[in-house]
């Protein structure tokens, strides 16, 4: 257990960690419908996720119309936030073998981070609300830092690393954003392929691409 290469792994939350989609695509409608626009289908949705709730709404937008005046906008986007708040776990599940994975991991002695552009507000009452937050020694949020040092910037993970005492690390992600702050950061990163994928798993550059969470143990070791 003592040799496990990897002493600290950061994950991302929505597409990686979580399955979030069937209570995200509601909360965008939500603030269409109060637009006039038509609503997504979970599957578009797939492909807004990754920089964030106000970038999601952003590539919403752009998909049902354009986008909007500054004003509009806020408002239309406060509603998205207190409709997904208020429905954050209705459907959102951990993927399966997630939590076995979880579980392996520390018991190699891992200390585990959660590494998400999601505000940190909603991914802590996300995870208190999936029984998972005790699982992880950092949470780290996309606001957690200011403005500009989410991912893909590298001051997450570098920050996580040091809350965590330091040591290697390896990102766990479904996105260009994960792979591109873990390539920013110079740790290694794994795309899960059956994430929110922005792009072809294949084609995000990550250090390794796995099909199961069954798998990221033993990829973790070939790294």
């Amino acid at each position: 257990m003592a040799d496990f290469p990897f002493p600290l792994v950061g994950f991302d939350l929505d597409g990686t960690l979580v399955d979030s989609n069937l209570d995200l695509t509601p909360a965008i409608n939500h603030a269409l419908t109060t637009l006039g626009r038509p609503g997504i289908s979970p599957a578009e949705t797939r492909y807004l996720v990754g920089g964030g709730s106000r970038r999601m709404f952003e590539r919403a937008m752009e998909v049902t119309g354009g986008p909007l005046p500054e004003p509009d906008f806020e408002a239309a986007y406060g509603e998205l936030l207190l409709h997904y708040e208020a429905h954050i776990a209705d459907h959102t599940v951990p993927y399966p073998g997630c939590l076995e994975a979880l579980d392996a991991l520390a018991a190699r002695g891992c200390r585990l981070a959660v590494v998400t552009n999601k505000l940190e507000v909603l991914a802590r009452k996300l995870l208190d609300e999936l029984g998972m937050t005790s699982r992880f020694d950092v949470i780290l949020g996309g606001d957690t830092l200011g403005p500009g040092r989410a991912k893909p910037a590298p001051d997450m993970i570098d920050t996580a690393i040091l809350m965590m005492g330091g040591g290697r690390f390896a990102m766990v992600g479904d996105s260009s954003f994960d792979v591109n702050a873990a390539k920013n950061a110079n740790v290694p990163s794994v795309l899960l392929s059956f994430g929110y994928n922005d792009r072809p798993a294949e084609e995000l550059g990550a250090d390794a691409v796995i099909n199961h969470y069954d798998e990221l143990l033993e990829t973790l070791e070939r790294l």
